[in-house]
């Protein structure tokens, strides 16, 4: 695992990084102003999590939802090395103790980031659960993007995205969502679609910024 993180660090040291949007909101959480739900589309987990590590080192208040089967097990010892809380669930079905423990590290001021079409998808369709959860927190849903000039694209359900050495990679952070704890159950899926056309959104915003610099 030491080797890895290693590995994983030096590629993203590599990249030519640049925020095209939200850098207000960016500082805002590193500062800790307001807890959260930072979500993101699961092709984009190898970047935004690596985003995540850079926002913990600067002092952001980060934890994890990763997937209670055995493929999250590497993960999450990943994420508790750097300091991350991490509950076990997933964004489709994250039970009771699992809701519980992300209610309770709100509590503490931790902003909660889940892969919200994760673990299998469907590509870029957003789960209930991760709304549910932002209501629980009574925290506000915070899209993420990225998009990469030069990437592998894994053969798997969400085209996973992993750029090359020295890929220009652009991130975005999008417009908070209010999910209050108030907010009934009906009207949950009224906010499952408006986080995912702003995360949709978001991503063209990041696929446009590229074509641009072109």
């Amino acid at each position: 695992m030491p080797l890895l993180k290693g590995l994983s660090r030096l590629l993203w040291w590599t990249y030519r990084k640049e925020y095209i949007a939200g850098t207000d909101i960016m500082q805002r959480l590193v500062r800790n102003d307001f807890v959260c739900a930072p979500v993101y589309w699961h092709q984009h987990t190898f970047i935004c999590l690596n985003m995540m590590r850079d926002w913990l080192l600067q002092g952001f208040k980060a934890g994890f939802v990763i997937t209670a089967s055995v493929d999250g097990e590497v993960p999450s010892r990943v994420a508790h090395s750097w300091g991350a809380t991490v509950v076990r669930g997933s964004a489709k079905n994250t039970n009771a103790l699992a809701m519980r423990d992300v209610q309770q590290a709100m509590k503490r001021g931790v902003s909660i980031v889940s892969a919200a079409d994760g673990p299998l998808g469907p590509i870029y369709e957003f789960k209930v659960g991760v709304v549910l959860m932002a209501r629980i927190g009574d925290a506000p849903l915070v899209p993420l993007s990225c998009a990469a000039d030069r990437a592998w694209h894994l053969r798997r359900w969400d085209n996973f995205l992993l750029p090359k050495p020295f890929a220009r990679v652009v991130l975005a952070v999008g417009e908070p969502l209010p999910v209050p704890r108030s907010t009934p159950v009906a009207e949950l899926e009224q906010h499952r679609r408006d986080i995912e056309q702003a995360t949709n959104a978001l991503l063209r915003q990041s696929e446009a910024a590229l074509e641009k610099a072109e």
